[in-house]
């Protein structure tokens, strides 16, 4: 996905953990990160506390939610994916793309992966990789300030 480019429709998912959002739910009132990760992901569970501390400082303020894509067919295991979920308190909803349709949607390559969303659903920041959380941080809090205004 290109900067500025329109969040894709959440369809598609062969499951929800947790609650199940669409995009019409997330778009309007405020930013959206949106974080793929995958239980084979080392460095996503890694990162997960995290993205869970920016769920939770700005619950208020910012939707998350996380996708769960699939690296091999080790990764399609749906007890594996809420074991993995729970363990790492993903309490957020969970996509679970296991046919790989909002990978595609996003032209997603990476885990962990993290997209920030501007209320209006424009696409603000992409990164990928384990690192870089200060980055990652630092946009959201740009977008939450620009949301401000």
């Amino acid at each position: 996905m290109k900067l500025r480019e329109p969040m894709p429709e959440l369809s598609g998912a062969t499951a929800w953990l947790n609650d199940e959002v669409t995009k019409e739910e997330l778009v309007g009132e405020k930013p959206t990160l949106i974080h793929f990760w995958s239980v084979s992901c080392h460095l996503c569970k890694e990162a997960m506390p995290e993205i869970n501390e920016l769920r939770d400082e700005y619950e208020d303020d910012l939707n998350v939610v996380a996708v769960h894509m699939p690296r091999s067919e080790d990764d399609l295991d749906m007890q594996v994916i809420e074991q993995v979920a729970q363990g790492h308190d993903i309490s957020q909803p969970v996509y679970v793309d296991s046919e790989h349709k909002l990978t595609e949607a996003f032209e997603n390559q990476y885990v962990p992966a993290y997209y920030v969303f501007d209320k209006d659903g424009q696409l603000r920041h992409f990164q990928a990789g384990g690192s870089g959380m200060k980055m990652l941080r630092k946009r959201l809090n740009r977008v939450l300030q620009t949301e401000e205004k």
